[in-house]
């Protein structure tokens, strides 16, 4: 059973060097940055779970690459991935260069999970179309894997242009890192058959879970995809020993664990300790 670790909010108060050594030492399997980058004071959006303002800690947020770039540093088997990515608030071609210094640098253990947001305030203000966020995202994926394969890349479309470029490292996973692609859109499943390796859900029942990963197997046979390839990461979980075995008898490939917040890393060691000894 792989089970990862969420850090908690606000993201930053706890070293990701402290986290990752942490986390490996216990035997978890992942460790997962997420992201929100700039959160607007005033805002329309209601909050997803709960239809309301958006809470405070959501402008409490790290930089996901720079924390998981140190955590890799100080490890060496745990995966270090994004829970998410939000890939119409990024420019592909610089997000690219990231994932494959990232992920070359840590032996080929990145995981990329992304996402199309729900705050349209901060979408826009960085740029992304959110009424299309996530045809801008399926373009961003083709850019980045055109990046990562060919030796001179080029891409002429709706929101990406530019002629041959040469992007340098490649990613040391091929074709490229997997792409776990989160939410509960209505074709969330038919974009992973058709543009990830994964599906990263949050807050899902058992038997949405169920019936999900027999809709994957399904969707995988007929695209001539393996379905043993397609993987379930069910994403911020509390951590409760029988809830964990359950999403793992539903289909879960891996479950994620989310820490609540502490102020010292002493804190945080015991609380790692503590879910370690309740879930694995």
């Amino acid at each position: 059973m792989d089970i990862g670790i969420a850090a908690p909010l606000p993201a930053y108060t706890i070293d990701p060097a402290f986290m990752a050594r942490k986390v490996e030492e216990l035997g978890f399997d992942s460790l997962w940055y997420a992201e929100h980058p700039a959160v607007p004071v005033h805002s329309d959006s209601p909050f997803p779970s709960t239809g309301g303002e958006i809470p405070w800690t959501y402008s409490h947020f790290t930089d996901p690459y720079v924390s998981l770039a140190r955590a890799s540093a100080v490890t060496s088997r745990i995966k270090l991935a994004t829970g998410i990515t939000l890939v119409p608030e990024r420019n592909p071609l610089l997000l690219a260069k990231e994932i494959s210094v990232l992920d070359l640098h840590s032996g080929g253990r990145f995981l990329f999970g992304i996402g199309t947001g729900w705050l349209r305030e901060e979408t826009e203000l960085m740029g992304g179309d959110f009424p299309h966020r996530w045809s801008q995202t399926r373009e961003a994926l083709d850019v980045m894997k055109k990046l990562w394969a060919e030796e001179e890349a080029e891409h002429h479309g709706k929101y990406f242009d530019f002629p041959p470029v040469r992007s340098y490292p490649k990613p040391a996973q091929k074709p490229h890192p997997p792409i776990l692609i989160g939410g509960a859109a209505k074709n969330v499943l038919r974009r992973v058959i058709d543009h990830g390796d994964g599906w990263l859900p949050n807050r899902v029942t058992l038997e949405a879970l169920a019936d999900s990963r027999r809709q994957l197997n399904e969707m995988a046979e007929a695209a001539g995809r393996d379905p043993k390839c397609i993987t379930i990461t069910v994403y911020g979980q509390a951590a409760d020993g029988d809830l964990f075995r359950s999403l793992f008898d539903a289909g879960a490939d891996r479950v994620v664990a989310r820490p609540v917040h502490v102020e010292t890393e002493a804190e945080m060691a015991a609380q790692l300790e503590a879910i370690a000894k309740e879930v694995m």
